[in-house]
């Protein structure tokens, strides 16, 4: 696909959420949004997802095969992670999260252009069960992905709460935190992501060890990445479990949220890293 004459337009998704991010400092400074300019933020955000997400697509499942390495696997992450908080913040006053997850997908969607991959299989991209798996996968750590930024952002805003972070009274971050939804809200929202995450996780976890031949043309083996990806379904399914029988919340949820993710992480983007750029492999 061609877009302004050029053949590859990498670049184009990184440069859009660029000019976006500077319009919404520009607006920042200028002092509350009307009804008007928030629509219109939310149009630009649509379609730099619609230019970001056939600029991936075009890049993973090309003409010669499928493409893929540890820097689309963070661009699609980010795409899914921006395109989930965009439809929720139709719902939820969530607009103090857009800083981070558009400076997220801009450096993300930039990595392709550094480490462009790397041609895994010639036929996967004819194989729906293959591209069904890998839609579930994207989106399942996509969703985990911003759940994790969230119990961040939840982690900075608790402290702040409890005077155990030294702001800077009526500084930028001091005004950031104070627009943020309350911690309740923001709690409610991150088990939101989890749940959905957690389903989509499960059904990748397991259609790659039922169906691994099916999927990836060779028998299930038990390599660091199989194991990791186990170890980080266990833990979320703790956590969850760890809500449904004895509410947990706060801080405990937090720690346990970002330590399943760092597991998820060495297991999707990790693994392909060190093969990649460490061990210079496929």
């Amino acid at each position: 696909m061609d877009i302004l004459g050029y053949s590859s337009y990498g670049w184009l998704p990184s440069a859009l959420y660029l000019v976006l991010l500077l319009v919404l400092s520009f607006k920042a400074k200028s002092g509350v949004e009307s009804r008007f300019s928030t629509a219109m933020v939310q149009v630009a955000i649509f379609v730099i997802l619609v230019i970001h997400g056939v600029q991936l697509h075009d890049s993973v499942f090309t003409p010669e095969g499928f493409v893929f390495g540890f820097a689309q696997d963070l661009s699609l992450i980010a795409w899914v992670g921006l395109a989930f908080y965009w439809f929720q913040s139709w719902f939820l006053p969530i607009s103090s999260l857009r800083w981070m997850a558009l400076m997220f997908a801009l450096i993300c969607a930039f990595l392709p252009n550094l480490f462009p991959g790397v041609l895994i299989s010639p036929k996967a991209v004819s194989d729906p069960w293959f591209k069904g798996h890998f839609v579930v996968a994207t989106v399942a750590v996509g969703l985990l992905s911003l759940a994790a930024m969230h119990a961040m952002l939840m982690s900075v805003q608790d402290r702040a709460l409890h005077r155990q972070l030294a702001i800077i009274p009526n500084g930028r971050l001091a005004h950031w935190l104070e627009d943020l939804p309350p911690l309740m809200t923001m709690e409610s929202l991150l088990f939101n992501l989890l749940y959905v995450g957690f389903a989509l996780l499960s059904l990748t976890v397991f259609s790659g060890l039922l169906f691994s031949q099916t999927l990836f043309g060779k028998p299930l083996v038990f390599d660091h990445k199989t194991i990791f990806a186990l170890v980080s379904w266990i833990l979320f399914a703790g956590l969850l479990l760890a809500r449904w029988r004895v509410g947990l919340r706060g801080r405990a949820a937090i720690r346990w949220v970002l330590s399943a993710y760092t597991a998820l992480l060495l297991a999707y983007v990790g693994s392909r890293f060190v093969l990649e750029v460490i061990l210079q492999r496929v």
